[in-house]
This record gives C-alpha cells, sequence and structure tokens, in this order.
C-alpha cells in the first residue's frame, strides 16, 4: 500500500489547522500543575522528558483537523472551531495516556510512552487531568450549545470507554471456537473505540454553533466509518508498518496476542494458510515465530481483507460528506483528509 497523491493536501490542512489551534491548546495546557503539565507537554511533542523544548513535533493533529474543518463546513465561527478543537485534542492526548498503560506499549511516536518515562501512576494522573480540563474548557466556550456539546462530548467518552474495554476482553478470548472474536464484534468495537472520537470531532464544532441536526448527524455517521477504516488501517499497521514511521516494533500487536482485523479476518477464511496460523497462535510467540505469523496472515487475506473494510468504510464516509450541505472548500479539505487517513504508509 503507498501514500496517494492527495496526502500533500492533507498535510497541508493538517498544518493550518495546527497553527490555527496550537496556540489556544498551549494555553490550556499552561494552567495545569506544572508536574501534569510537563508530562502533557511531553505526549504532546512540545518538551523532552526533562521539559527541555523538543527538536521535533508530536502527533500529525487529525482529530483538531476533523474539528476545525467541521466548524468550518457549517460556517461556524473561528471561536467555536478552536473550542472544539483544544477539546478533542485534549481527550485524545488523555486516551493515548492510558492506553499505553493499558497495552504495556512502551512507544509512542519514536520515543518512550509516558509512562515508561514518567512512572504509572503519575501517567495516569496527567492523562486525568487532560479529561478535567477538556470538560473545562468546553464548558467555558461561548454560546448557548456548550450544555449540548458537553453531552456529546460525554456519550463519545462513553462509547470510547466501551470500545476499549471490549479490545482488551478481546485479548482473553480464544483466537477459534463459539468464543472466538467474530469480524462484526471487531466492527463494533472500532466503531466505539476510534469512531466516537472521530464522529465527535467532527460534529463538536457545528453542535457549538447550533448547527441542523440532520447536518450534524451526517457528519457524525462520516466520522464513525472513518474510525473503523483508520482503526483497519492501524491493525494493518501495527503488524507490517514501518517502524520508522509507526514509532513502534515491527510485528507488535502480533506478538501482544492483539485481535486485530487482519489475524481474524485470515482465521476466518480457512485454508492451509489459515489452519497453519491457527497452530502458530496457540503458543507465545518471538520475533521468528512473529515474522512467520505475519506471512501467514497476508497469505490466508487477512492484510487484503483488512484493507478493503478500510476502503469500504472510506468510500462511505466520503459519500456521506459529499451529500450533506456543507461548505465546498471545508468538504473538500475533509475529502483529502479522509483519503489521507486510509493511504498511511505500511
Amino acid at each position: 500500500m503507498t501514500t496517494a497523491p492527495p496526502v500533500v493536501g492533507a498535510q497541508q490542512v493538517l498544518a493550518r489547522c495546527r497553527t490555527l489551534v496550537e496556540p489556544a491548546l498551549r494555553e490550556a495546557v499552561a494552567s495545569l500543575h506544572p508536574w501534569p503539565h510537563r508530562m502533557a507537554s511531553f505526549s504532546l511533542g512540545w518538551c523532552e522528558a526533562d521539559g527541555t523544548p523538543a527538536a521535533g513535533g508530536g502527533g500529525k493533529g487529525v482529530r483538531q483537523a476533523l474539528a476545525v474543518l467541521g466548524a468550518e463546513a457549517v460556517g461556524a465561527p473561528r471561536e467555536h472551531a478552536v473550542a472544539a478543537a483544544v477539546a478533542v485534542e485534549l481527550v485524545h492526548t488523555f486516551s493515548l495516556l492510558h492506553d499505553d498503560i493499558m497495552d504495556g506499549d512502551e512507544r509512542r511516536r519514536h520515543r518512550a510512552s509516558a509512562w515508561k518515562e514518567y512512572g504509572t501512576g503519575p501517567a495516569v494522573l496527567a492523562g486525568d487531568a487532560l479529561f478535567a480540563l477538556a470538560v473545562e474548557k468546553l464548558a467555558g466556550s461561548a454560546g448557548p450549545h456548550s450544555a449540548q456539546a458537553l453531552g456529546l462530548l460525554a456519550g463519545a467518552m462513553r462509547s470510547l470507554v466501551h470500545g476499549q474495554a471490549e479490545d482488551l476482553l478481546f485479548e482473553t478470548r480464544p483466537w477459534t471456537g463459539p468464543a472466538a472474536v467474530t469480524a462484526v464484534a471487531y466492527e463494533a468495537m472500532a466503531a466505539a473505540k476510534t469512531g466516537a472520537l472521530l464522529a465527535c470531532a467532527l460534529t463538536l464544532g457545528p453542535v457549538l454553533a447550533g448547527a441542523p441536526g440532520a447536518v450534524t448527524d451526517a457528519l457524525a455517521a462520516a466520522g464513525r466509518d472513518l474510525g473503523t477504516a483508520f482503526q483497519a488501517v492501524d491493525d494493518v499497521l501495527g503488524i507490517w508498518g514501518d517502524p520508522a514511521h509507526t514509532g513502534k516494533p515491527v510485528h507488535a500487536d502480533l506478538r501482544r496476542g492483539k485481535k486485530t482485523l487482519p489475524v481474524l479476518a485470515a482465521l476466518a477464511a480457512g485454508g492451509e494458510a489459515g489452519r497453519r496460523l491457527r497452530a502458530l497462535l496457540g503458543a507465545p510467540l518471538d520475533a521468528e515465530a512473529a515474522r512467520r505469523a505475519a506471512h501467514l496472515v497476508e497469505e490466508a487475506g487477512g492484510r487484503a481483507a483488512a484493507l478493503a473494510l478500510a476502503r469500504e468504510r472510506a468510500a462511505s464516509a466520503r459519500s456521506r460528506l459529499e451529500a450533506a450541505p456543507l461548505a465546498p472548500e471545508a468538504r473538500r479539505e475533509l475529502l483529502e483528509l479522509a483519503d489521507h487517513l486510509t493511504d498511511r504508509r505500511v
């Protein structure tokens, strides 16, 4: 899978939105206690572990960009776009801090994750601080619809927690048999764990601006589709992604025994490769066994199936965005970003 030409445009969109949002985001994080402030700044890529300014940047800012574009798509004022983007980015960073602890991930964005750098307890504290800050900033946003926006954010968080709980429980279930994870269960998990926050990002600004329900519903549905597509691509990257781009070891998800879509699809396909994969997954995988498992997943069609689902859901999101009454330029940028989310480098 290669990077598609629209990525250049998507990178410009991401950069524009980061420039718009970052001053308000930094101001919000600076209001925290100095210790959570440092950990949050480290997680956002603004500083090194000792607090010295970082040479590089943090994440791409996909969710904050979706928040800005969702607001612009309905003609919402700039302050609503920024308020929505700040809240979404704070919640996203909070979720990453806690997810890395739950998953035992020691690397994030090419360096140690926050819990490895500062300890588990401090990283939990930093995540809690960011979540509280997101609620505070959104509650303080101007306009008559802030309560509705808070309800939307709370609902997204409830879905995210539900999806994360399912993802963790999937790891305790067998690979085959009546208790095995199905593709339908996987898609429901992905829509909750990843899709809920993307849906929230796209709709928070419009809700703050009082946009019609039909428009926010279309944006939310597009966000859930994009979330499922994004998670499917993430699963592919978790097995075959280049560590230079993902910041995580190759075959990391296989070695952890995560129930990801490529593996589930490969097992469901059957055939000789699927049978050999099933036998291999019955024991812990060392580096060589993980390499063989990755080859079998691909041979059985698991990688192709995951990418096919990503393309299907991305196409659905595009159709929803094209059908909704949105500002043309914002729609164009949203479509570029949607392409970028499903054409990330493997």
